[in-house]
């Protein structure tokens, strides 16, 4: 290799700087660039009894990243042991450090597996036999079933012969399992199916893989061990798993490998890692890195140890992963039992604090258990602080039991989750608009949660079934005066969610008519200054009252005008808040909106928003038919251009490309109870009515358990 340079103003930045760094093409670029600096990359750093060699080559560390500064800047997740090692087991001891060299290698090919089986006969027999394997393959599946966050997940086992094998009884042990839980399913009643279901449906759709290396004589090799690697690679040479593995939605959501995608593989949703090998340094260090890629959702990755490589990952990490000498980042499960504990205590000490006793709540029954409810909700909604302090510190209890699960030691405080979660939810819904509140209902770790505590919660029908309920609330059929009264005793609770329903419904009114966002930005400015502490709630109800009213009045002026909605909308663009019209002028612009509506309705087609020459059309149309209809005096040229644009832009918002439109009929949810029919209202509403009639007419709590088939009145509230 000729001299290139001898400059040495010459930078070589190099990455993946370890071992491959030290040969022939390492020695070309420096006797090219003799006067060059080098400075290297590595995600592995120096490794042990390499030091000085790397030192030779690239010097010392300029910087260091580490896993707890990963943590720490929140570029990776934190990462949790825990050590599910076999009965059936050999101590780590007795592996020699000859094998732990032979497993170094990132590729075991086929003379590697040979010796394996050859020089380690023992341990070899010991890791692989069938009653260990079968062992392994039922508490993995268990495990990760039962998981709170259901991500991927990765099997690492010996070798081929040990994924293959590993497959085929985790198929077995899944099976199994599946039959276990739908039997149990079936058994529990309707209400309190939805966290099993969730667990159903995650076994019936999850698909599974081996992915492992090829090598010349495999199908010979697994012949012999009575292994079929055929249907499998098959399938590893028609489909591309690596890609079906990194999309979070792909069903391919459990992979077994033995060497393949330990290093440069990324796929952030995976959360858990099953390691039945023995490993050390840094390819040990690359394949729990699968585990702490961020994801949303994802609070922490889990190695989960079935052959005992705690040693080996703590000499690791003193290389790796320490910022503080001796410290690991890695955190045993057993930690994340005592950080539970530790919130929940800090959790029941604040609700002390505001007057709330969050035990007596989690041990009252029904009716009691409502009123402990009601009345805990009301002393934390007392300021904003209060309730969001409350909240953060209710998100990392549950963040805690989620991480926790399926360990058992999450069932020591599953009742008290349970408790935590009844306000937090409850709060959640008196604080934020409608249309949000299903996705906490339906989720699969609060459903567990609501089998421990059956008799104290009211799960919503709609919810549970999987139906959507409608977000348009009818503020017309809320007697507001009437609540202010019925509600006496938890005033804010029962305002901040009228308030939430007020704001819904005016959003969704100024969606079909833009001139009413001022209505919007009314209610949210009256929301904002009760938070902020200047307007007491007996003046913040008053004002809802009166904007609840003001409201009402404008959904009404369509039938006052002779107009439909759709046509109003038109007609208050054209006329708010100038010009001034004439009684006649303001007929002709009546009649110029309802005639540019049946030009527009034919032009409205499917993806019309994606067609440059319909959206031209539809501009064009709106100028033309204006132009025609709209008296001249009173639209001057520069309000006519506005006029058009104003109407454009309307009709752009409200129409869709899938010939929906803000203007489409609804569907009303009737539910008559007792001779009385509701309207379109939300299932929270029709809940918290039934609870309240429940409460207060024993003749129809009766009426309540006859209709649903049951006579205990706790079962009745129940299925409620």
């Amino acid at each position: 290799m000729p001299v290139l340079s001898s400059r040495s103003d010459v930078i070589v930045i190099t990455d993946e700087a370890h071992r491959s760094q030290y040969d022939t093409l390492a020695l070309n670029m420096r006797t090219a660039l003799p006067n060059a600096s080098m400075m290297g990359f590595t995600g592995t750093p120096l490794i042990a009894g390499e030091e000085q060699a790397t030192r030779e080559q690239f010097g010392d560390y300029v910087s260091i990243y580490n896993f707890r500064d990963a943590m720490k800047d929140g570029a990776t997740v934190p990462l949790y042991y825990e050590n599910r090692i076999p009965e059936l087991q050999l101590v780590n001891e007795n592996f020699s450090e000859e094998l732990d060299a032979l497993l170094e290698e990132a590729e075991l090919d086929e003379d590697a597996e040979g010796q394996l089986a050859r020089a380690f006969g023992t341990q070899y027999t010991l890791l692989t036999r069938p009653e260990r394997l079968k062992t392994v393959a039922k508490d993995l599946v268990t495990h990760f079933v039962g998981r709170g966050f259901t991500g991927k997940a990765m099997y690492v086992g010996l070798d081929k012969a040990a994924a293959v094998r590993m497959y085929n009884f985790v198929k077995e042990a899944w099976a199994e399992h599946l039959d276990e839980l739908r039997a149990e399913h079936d058994a529990l009643p309707e209400l309190e199916r939805p966290w099993l279901a969730s667990r159903v449906e995650l076994m019936e759709t999850t698909d599974m893989a081996v992915v492992v290396s090829q090598s010349q004589n495999e199908l010979k090799m697994l012949d012999d061990h009575g292994l079929d690697i055929r249907p499998h690679r098959e399938r590893m040479n028609r489909e591309d798993l690596a890609e079906k593995f990194k999309e979070s939605a792909d069903p391919l959501r459990l992979v077994f490998v033995c060497a393949m995608w330990m290093t440069g593989f990324d796929a952030p949703s995976v959360s858990t890692v099953y390691l039945d090998r023995p490993m050390k340094n840094h390819t040990l260090m690359q394949t729990i890195a699968r585990a702490n890629r961020v994801f949303p959702e994802k609070d922490n990755g889990l190695i989960v140890d079935y052959v005992g490589v705690f040693r080996n990952l703590e000499k690791a990490l003193a290389i790796y992963g320490a910022a503080d000498a001796g410290k690991s980042p890695i955190e045993i499960i057993d930690a994340l039992s005592g950080e539970l504990d530790a919130a929940m205590t800090e959790l029941f000490q604040f609700c002390s604090g505001v007057g709330v006793d969050l035990a007596a709540m989690r041990d009252a029954d029904g009716f009691a258990h409502i009123g402990k409810r009601d009345a805990a909700v009301e002393a934390l909604l007392v300021d904003e602080d209060t309730r969001a302090d409350f909240q953060q510190k209710a998100r990392q209890v549950r963040k805690l039991f989620k991480a926790l699960l399926p360990d058992p030691k999450a069932a020591a405080q599953q009742r008290n989750v349970a408790a935590v979660r009844v306000l937090a939810e409850r709060i959640a819904n008196v604080t934020r608009p409608p249309e949000a509140d299903l996705g906490v209902v339906t989720d699969a770790v609060d459903a567990l949660l609501d089998r421990s505590v059956g008799a104290e919660e009211y799960v919503i029908r709609a919810a549970a079934e999987g139906t959507k309920p409608d977000p348009l609330i009818d503020l017309s059929l809320i007697d507001f005066e009437g609540l202010a009264a019925k509600f006496a005793g938890r005033k804010r609770a029962e305002t901040d969610r009228l308030a939430q329903l007020l704001r819904q419904q005016a959003i969704g009114a100024a969606t079909r008519n833009p001139t009413r966002y001022e209505l919007v930005e009314r209610i949210e400015q009256l929301i904002s200054d009760y938070n902020a502490g200047s307007v007491n709630i007996d003046e913040y109800l008053r004002r809802l009252i009166e904007l609840s009213q003001t409201l009402t009045e404008e959904e009404e002026r369509s039938a006052r005008e002779g107009m439909t909605e759709e046509e109003l909308a038109i007609f208050d663009l054209l006329t708010q808040p100038e010009p001034v019209l004439t009684d006649d002028e303001r007929d002709t612009v009546k009649a110029s909106a309802k005639k540019l509506l049946e030009h527009l309705h034919d032009k409205l087609v499917q993806d019309w928003r994606r067609k440059v020459d319909v959206m031209n059309d539809v501009d064009s149309t709106i100028r033309r038919v204006l132009d025609q209809g709209l008296p001249e005096t009173p639209y001057t040229p520069d309000i006519f251009t506005s006029k058009v644009q104003l109407v454009f832009d309307h009709v752009l918002t409200a129409y869709g490309d899938d010939g929906e439109s803000a203007y489409t009929p609804r569907v009303d949810l009737h539910w008559p109870v007792q001779g009385t029919e509701y309207g379109p209202l939300d299932v929270n509403k029709i809940a918290d009515d039934v609870v309240a009639r429940i409460h207060d007419d024993p003749a129809f709590a009766a009426h309540v358990a006859a209709q649903l088939g049951v006579v205990d009145r706790a079962r009745a509230r129940r299925v409620h």
